[in-house]
């Protein structure tokens, strides 16, 4: 299916590995020309230089920024004034404690999962209004309607991008602007499978092995047994980014495996 996005430009941000990165490489395939963001120069360098090589049609461009720093996200906005596509999905998580979160702790998921993609949203979308096109994406998580108890300073945080999205559709009325949310489950990042491989580094199992029994007793909720694939979470950013899906506006839409056990 021909997406219709080719010459479009995309900012995806944390696209140097994991949701962010495969999601730059299927906007790539689709003709983009994806700006990659990190905080390292090296590794944003060495992801441009990838994407260069396997989709030379394109032109993918460095966009390395703090984009938590305001300082560094003023200066992306002079180096990159106008685009098409702009993919919120960096963040950070980890299983912590409720008690174990105190108010610094609050302030920085705050600062980092919610400020920043405003900030990029709040900058970018007038523009995609003037020029009645545009696609502003937030990769939020099951944990924003579904909280394990696990990351409650993770969960509000990606609770507040559903609020956040549905917000600023809102201000798209009558145009060919959309605001949506993509709520991923448990995927398989790098960091995931070398946890996973962690595990059970003194079993002689395959990875799909290992895979399927941590599922099993770790998430037996998940009705494919099996992480998402980044590159999965990626397609369907594509058709999101695409004029095909215009209609969905300010939508949280759920690919989480299964994981959400209620009808909405």
């Amino acid at each position: 299916m021909d997406m219709g996005l080719n010459n479009k430009t995309a900012l995806v941000t944390g696209s140097t590995k994991g949701i962010g990165k495969a999601i730059a490489v299927e906007l790539a395939k689709e003709g983009v020309n994806v700006l990659i963001n990190g905080r390292n120069h090296e590794e944003v360098e060495r992801t441009v230089n990838e994407i260069k090589s396997d989709f030379p049609a394109t032109s993918p461009q460095n966009a390395t920024a703090d984009i938590v720093d305001i300082g560094q996200r003023e200066a992306l906005f002079k180096k990159y004034p106008n685009i098409d596509i702009l993919v919120n999905n960096m963040g950070i998580y980890e299983i912590m404690q409720y008690e174990d979160a105190h108010d610094e702790v609050w302030e920085k998921y705050f600062r980092t999962n919610v400020l920043a993609a405003n900030g990029l949203s709040k900058f970018y979308l007038p523009k995609m209004l003037k020029n009645d096109y545009g696609r502003i994406i937030f990769i939020a998580s099951e944990e924003a309607i579904m909280p394990s108890g696990q990351m409650p300073q993770y969960a509000v945080t990606k609770t507040m991008l559903l609020s956040l999205s549905k917000s600023l559709s809102k201000l798209t009325r009558g145009t060919e602007v959309t605001v949506n949310t993509i709520m991923p489950g448990p995927t398989l990042s790098e960091n995931v499978q070398q946890i996973i491989d962690g595990i059970y580094a003194d079993e002689d199992m395959s990875f799909s092995e290992k895979e399927k029994q941590f599922m099993a007793a770790n998430l037996p909720q998940s009705e494919i047994q099996r992480f998402i694939r980044p590159f999965e979470i990626g397609r369907l950013a594509a058709f999101v980014c695409s004029p095909h899906a215009s209609a969905f506006k300010g939508s949280p839409i759920r690919m989480d495996g299964g994981m959400v056990p209620t009808i909405f």
